[in-house]
């Protein structure tokens, strides 16, 4: 019967979309919508799926008129119909490149109070309608600074919850030179808004000699554990025009307090590397799943950083070798047109996800690709049985 009705559940909103997409609208479920004439655009996007099968859905906004300098904006959304509807319930100020995640009977929101910000974390008790506000040390100020993270998934493992993060205090304020891969965890059991029950690893720096000088910048951390049961951080790769994407392995001790990197051998090559990226591992598969900014053929020859406007649903059994499955979002301009961002979960049979979506709109569209005026919702039905891809066969639509 569940089977069923999230059978149906997915074809109403195909149809929803389809129709959305045939009147000008995005693909899938828009949440919310931010015209350019504000100066304001959708980033972050995060995504929980709360015990009651209600969906929780968070963004912040960044651009010339937000307050993302000063003390940002994060607005929360709530779905009980299993994401075909959405209303806003909370807006937060101090909250930026934030995840939600759910633990120990609790919804909690980790992530920066303003661009390059303090590293802090919130939590709610019914539901994210409200938060505690993380002022101190002992009510979720968990590092005082600068740092740099995005929406990013927590993980558990050896009794403890991770999460990366990028220390962004440096010499340099040049976007890229300044981040500085870490890992902070915490025993699964402690109170996390209590600054000391978290400990962190030794920060690895920018070094501009790694890919015989072409790296550029890591950023944006994913913590997995990997085939032999040790953590990893794995990292978006900025990279010149012209080269593979990759990724950077960061491995991280068993006791979560130093972090370690060879660039002879920890870096890979991984399809939407140098974008943002979300890795999680499926138990029923024995497979690592991804969704990524997949970069086709026609386009090589972009900056690969600024090619968002196709989302790939890939897997992998070694977090090494990547297929792809399937094409979830495409669209052939690149210029005002991603998908981005993406946050997803393990739902049942289905993968459920959010987009900073940039896509037109009846004030002209997005200003770019980059800057997103869309937040959208969207289901991939049965994953486990979508098959591998011909990469000759992937171009845009």
């Amino acid at each position: 019967m569940k089977t069923r009705i999230n059978h149906l559940i997915f074809v109403l909103m195909m149809a929803v979309s389809v129709m959305a997409q045939e009147s000008g609208n995005p693909p899938g479920i828009v949440v919310n919508h931010i015209s350019k004439e504000t100066g304001r655009y959708i980033g972050s996007p995060s995504l929980c799926v709360l015990p009651d099968g209600t969906y929780i859905a968070s963004h912040d906004e960044f651009g010339p008129r937000s307050s993302e300098y000063r003390s940002a904006q994060t607005l929360v959304f709530q779905s009980k119909d299993k994401g075909l509807t959405w209303k806003k319930i909370t807006q937060i100020d101090g909250q930026f490149w934030s995840n939600l995640f759910f633990h120990n009977g609790n919804l909690y929101l980790m992530g920066t109070n303003k661009h390059h910000g303090n590293l802090i974390i919130r939590k709610s008790e019914d539901g994210g309608h409200t938060w505690t506000i993380p002022c101190l040390k002992t009510n979720g100020l968990i590092l005082e600074g600068e740092y740099h993270t995005a929406p990013m998934p927590m993980i558990y493992h050896n009794g403890r919850i991770w999460r990366a993060v990028e220390y962004a205090t440096a010499p340099t304020s040049e976007w890229g030179k300044r981040y500085s891969a870490m890992v902070l965890s915490a025993p699964m059991d402690a109170d996390l808004l209590n600054a000391d029950n978290w400990q962190k690893t030794n920060w690895l720096p920018f070094d501009p000699a790694y890919l015989n000088g072409n790296f550029r910048a890591w950023l944006e951390g994913n913590v997995v554990v990997d085939p032999d049961g040790n953590m990893v951080d794995i990292l978006r790769v900025d990279i010149p025009v012209g080269m593979e994407e990759q990724a950077a392995v960061a491995r991280i001790s068993q006791d979560g307090k130093t972090a370690s990197f060879d660039p002879e051998k920890d870096f890979i090559p991984l399809p939407g590397g140098s974008k943002k990226f979300t890795i999680r591992y499926d138990d029923k598969s024995k497979r690592y799943w991804m969704l990524a900014n997949y970069i086709s053929s026609e386009y090589k020859e972009r900056h690969p950083a600024g090619v968002r406007n196709k989302q790939a649903l890939c897997s992998s059994a070694d977090l090494r070798k990547w297929t792809i499955h399937q094409i979830v979002l495409d669209h052939p301009d690149v210029e005002k047109h991603g998908f981005q961002y993406v946050d997803w979960l393990f739902d049942g049979d289905d993968i459920v996800f959010l987009s900073r979506t940039a896509y037109d709109d009846k004030q002209g569209g997005a200003n770019n690709n980059h800057d997103a005026n869309f937040l959208t919702f969207h289901r991939i039905d049965n994953f486990r049985e979508k098959k591998i891809l011909a990469l000759d066969n992937i171009k845009s639509k």
